[in-house]
């Protein structure tokens, strides 16, 4: 591994000063990912600007009627943790739960997920399909911007130098909705994804009155699905297949050793409809 430099800052200026010095400088939260590609050459700092010690930033705040504060260096176990949390997302703790295994979820934060920006991600369909947005400060000011456009490319995403992710905020979901997250791992020593679906639906009197639909591992990053058809179709199982045509149609998936494009194609659908339905009778419960 390379030499490096590391900081410790207390506060967000500290934090945006010292990576707006240090172009090449990486922010450390669990670093689960990021000390695996600096041992393999495939990251090399020369700062390690160490964020787990600023507030904003290991917030997790909930407020009825306002939605999530859920700051980037918040470590997943926080999250299935907090019982008010789990109630009101109860699929965000789901995805917290199946992120490598109980060493790494204490220390790997859903923030760390998204900037890590690997096709892959299991949290970042799911932020999508919330309507998530990310809180990103740099020497410019602050910023908000969409999850579904954070990620540009495999392992790159939006934020430029001295630019970093202070939270992101989930939206309130109203009365008869969910949302769900499946993915296909063939065993479970190989905690990738082939293929992923996150969903988020809201029902009105049988009916679905808005969905949304995103996938993983299909693409070169998360991939959100034009799902705007579904909209007032009962919630039944003709529209559940709908839901999982929309999702192959809209699939870019290559062929690799965990899968080929045709399979993975398979996979979206099938993962889809069984999200969609596992939310839909979540939803209706909800009530």
């Amino acid at each position: 591994m390379k030499w490096f430099d590391y900081q410790a800052p207390r506060t967000l200026g500290e934090a945006v000063e010292a990576m707006t010095l240090h172009p090449t400088a990486r922010a450390l939260a669990g670093g689960t990912d990021l000390l695996v590609q600096m041992r393999a050459g495939r990251r090399t700092p020369d700062l390690i600007v160490d964020i787990k010690k600023i507030p904003e930033l290991n917030q997790l705040h909930y407020e009825p009627g306002m939605g999530l504060t859920l700051g980037a260096a918040v470590p997943c176990y926080r999250i299935y943790n907090d019982t008010t949390v789990s109630r009101a997302y109860p699929s965000l703790a789901e995805v917290a739960n199946i992120i490598g295994g109980t060493q790494i979820q204490g220390r790997a934060s859903i923030g760390g997920n998204l900037c890590n920006a690997a096709p892959s991600a299991d949290a970042i369909p799911l932020l999508i399909a919330l309507g998530a947005t990310c809180r990103i400060l740099g020497p410019g000011g602050e910023r908000t911007l969409p999850v579904d456009q954070f990620c540009v490319a495999p392992g790159q995403n939006v934020l430029a130098t001295g630019e970093l992710l202070v939270s992101i905020q989930i939206p309130q979901s109203p009365a008869s909705s969910a949302a769900r997250y499946l993915r296909f791992i063939p065993r479970n020593e190989m905690d990738i994804a082939v293929a992923g679906a996150g969903v988020y639906v809201v029902m009105e009197n049988g009916h679905i009155q808005s969905a949304k639909i995103a996938l993983s591992s299909v693409a070169p990053t998360p991939l959100p699905v034009d799902a705007s058809t579904l909209a007032g179709q009962p919630a039944d199982e003709a529209t559940v297949h709908k839901a999982g045509e929309l999702a192959a149609a809209a699939a870019k998936p290559i062929t690799d050793m965990r899968g080929t494009a045709d399979y993975r194609r398979h996979l979206c659908a099938v993962l889809t409809r069984r999200a969609l339905a596992s939310a839909i009778a979540a939803a209706k419960e909800s009530k």
